[in-house]
């Protein structure tokens, strides 16, 4: 399991068995190994990980517009606690925060 947050460090999901999960625990997307980026559960893009542990939003993407299908839904792993903040890293170019809706199950 590993936290993930967002550019200023507030924890904003789980990444549990190829698995995306809100923090509640709620499944709302899946790891695509071979491309190394998230799609929510309607298979669109969601992000990809920077920086170890920041789940952002890469404004070029070549997979922006690219329907991976519905995987399914496994579920809600439950709540794995609050890690706290991590420290903000300003902005990545070409990257910004997800916004908090796509985030949600």
């Amino acid at each position: 399991m590993e936290f993930l947050f967002d550019s200023r460090g507030t924890h904003i999901a789980n990444f549990v068995r190829g698995q995306l999960h809100a923090p509640t625990g709620q499944n709302i997307g899946h790891f695509m190994e071979q491309q190394k980026i998230f799609i929510d559960m309607n298979g669109r893009y969601l992000g990809e990980i920077v920086s170890k542990n920041r789940l952002l939003f890469r404004t070029n993407s070549p997979y922006r517009s690219t329907n991976f299908g519905n995987y399914g839904n496994y579920g809600n792993v439950g709540n794995y606690g609050n890690p706290g903040n991590y420290g903000s890293i300003g902005m990545i170019g070409g990257f910004v925060d997800i916004p908090p809706e796509r985030l949600k199950p």
